[in-house]
């Protein structure tokens, strides 16, 4: 019994349940998120030791041997998945101190933060395709109740575009399952890859493994079916953008690599030249859109879109190198995304607007918030020693060796836009003049101490992260090579599941 790989779904659960007991105690709300989300930090650490020292560890649930009962799977890559959940959520939960309002606490903000990392962390963690797809939909009813939460216009017109095609792609998804129980009759991942290994040819495998990919295409916000995340990830409070910006994506693009890893392994074929080309146009589309925008999170919600680009191309390309720097490009952009989502609403909080053209001047007035704005700016245009330049140069370099020049040409001029973006901000945002104050200028509340530190804090410690992963890149990049070595060797994944140890070497 390895209790270390339930604790990191056990946890939030319970911090939201407590949290739901003291529904009218503000403060003691307050108290859950900031100590339930360290714990889930904590214990995802934890975890992530134990797996780097014994190997992929397993918990049957119920005691019930695979593929009879549910397992819960920690193999490298899901383990450092939950340790990233946990630092946004600690970071966020923090950032929520200064920023969430009365109002939003009232309506069940702190337990549907922690339901919402239970769903991520639940997704990281099961070992049943099934179970996959409950965690996908704890998610999205955290996700849509959190993003309607104010019940602002904006917020929901972008929460009925959010909802309507996840919905899709939660169909498209449960179809894909119902499909692929019929064919093999199993729903652990572990068997499933077993038995379809066993199973003559067909059309019918490569029509699931369409299906699969787009249905989480749609939730990784890959192209064509992005336009749900710009129309809505600028619309509710700013903790819950970051929060957003930080991990849904990433649990699409999570099993993007666990399914075309694990189960449709055995004949990479046209599916990945798909994902190839879906990759370019992702990460042209988003910097595309990016690049015509002036609302600050609007940006970095395009920006969102091309990034998920460079991780899908590290999974298209399907070599070594190509999925390190798949997982290498994910641990960077999660922090570096979120951090500069919590600078907007810092910026925000100061001035009163996300629109660029009303903002200036932030340069001479918080010159540290200027400078911590730019390590997560220039680390996502990939400018060394940041850590998005090692990510960008990882899947670049892995691209040329595939000789996938066109797609690799894409990656390398999305970067220079992206860079483009990131001046526009810093520009409009920090350097500039501020415009003149107008006749209908929003009274704010001067930032009281306490509010600066809690929104500081944890844009501080994550650009420390920035800047470590940037400094430590040759261990960062042996914990991605070693993560994408037991991608590329499902047999380890399997093995460890079937196994009446629950754990083989690492």
């Amino acid at each position: 019994m390895r209790p270390e790989v339930a604790l990191p779904i056990l946890i939030p659960l319970m911090a939201g349940a407590t949290s739901l007991l003291f529904w009218r105690l503000r403060l003691a709300q307050r108290l859950l998120a900031v100590g339930g989300t360290g714990a889930l930090l904590l214990t995802s650490l934890w975890l992530l030791h134990s797996v780097s020292r014994d190997g992929i560890l397993v918990m049957q649930m119920g005691d019930w041997p695979a593929p009879f009962g549910i397992s819960l799977v920690a193999d490298l890559f899901g383990a450092i998945m939950v340790v990233l959940t946990g630092i946004i959520g600690f970071a966020v939960a923090l950032y929520s101190l200064a920023t969430i309002g009365r109002g939003h606490e009232a309506f069940g903000y702190f337990p549907l933060m922690h339901l919402l990392l239970a769903g991520v962390a639940g997704a990281f963690l099961t070992g049943d395709i099934f179970n996959l797809y409950v965690w996908f939909e704890v998610m999205l009813v955290a996700s849509f109740a959190l993003l309607i939460l104010g019940s602002e216009k904006a917020q929901m017109e972008g929460a009925i575009k959010y909802v309507t095609l996840n919905l899709l792609s939660s169909v498209i998804f449960l179809s894909a399952v119902g499909l692929l129980y019929g064919m093999v009759g199993t729903l652990n991942m572990a068997d499933i890859a077993q038995r379809l290994s066993q199973v003559e040819e067909s059309g019918m495998i490569d029509v699931l493994a369409v299906m699969f990919m787009v249905a989480f295409g749609i939730k990784a916000a890959a192209f064509p079916l992005f336009f749900w995340l710009p129309a809505s990830y600028h619309t509710p409070p700013v903790a819950v953008s970051a929060l957003f910006a930080g991990l849904l994506t990433k649990v699409g693009v999570y099993a993007l690599f666990r399914v075309f890893t694990l189960i449709f392994h055995q004949n990479p074929g046209y599916t990945h030249e798909i994902l190839v080309w879906g990759a370019g146009l992702t990460m042209l589309s988003g910097v595309l859109g990016a690049a015509a925008q002036y609302e600050f999170r609007r940006i970095l919600s395009f920006h969102i879109v091309s990034q998920i680009g460079y991780m899908i191309l590290g999974l298209a390309l399907f070599t070594p190198l190509a999925l390190i720097g798949g997982v290498f490009y994910i641990m960077h952009h999660i922090i570096v995304k979120t951090n500069l989502f919590l600078v907007s609403g810092f910026v925000n909080r100061l001035r009163g607007s996300y629109d660029l053209k009303k903002l200036g001047g932030l340069y001479r007035t918080h010159p540290w918030l200027a400078i911590l704005f730019l390590i997560p700016a220039l680390s996502l245009a990939g400018m060394p020693p940041l850590s998005g330049f090692f990510a960008k140069f990882i899947v670049i370099r892995a691209g040329i060796e595939a000789e996938a020049y066109g797609v690799t040409f894409i990656a390398l001029l999305v970067g220079l836009l992206t860079l483009y973006s990131m001046i526009k901000i810093w520009a409009e945002v920090f350097w500039k003049s501020p415009p003149e104050p107008g006749e209908n200028e929003p009274e704010l509340a001067p930032v009281s101490q306490r509010e600066m530190w809690q929104l500081y804090a944890p844009i501080v410690g994550l650009a420390l992260c920035t800047v470590f992963i940037g400094l430590n890149g040759q261990p960062i990049y042996e914990l991605a090579s070693a993560s994408a070595d037991q991608l590329l060797d499902p047999t380890r994944y399997i093995d460890a599941v079937m196994s009446d140890s629950g754990e083989v070497a690492p």
